[in-house]
């Protein structure tokens, strides 16, 4: 998953719709628990600005 931190927001939708709470909001921005993201793509969709790229894992 890649946030571009500059389309960011940081309005704390994608840390709400994550299925596995696999994000957190902070200062320096959005960070992913890589242990418990499961790639599903719901906080790329989620984003208002397109600001999170979620790469599927083959």
């Amino acid at each position: 998953m890649f946030v571009n931190k500059e389309k960011c927001l940081r309005c704390g939708g994608c840390v709400s719709v994550c299925p596995k709470n696999a994000l957190e909001l902070t200062e320096q921005g959005i960070i992913r628990d890589e242990k418990k993201c499961i790639n599903c793509g719901i906080c790329e969709k989620f984003c208002p600005v397109g600001a999170i790229k979620v790469k599927k894992e083959k």
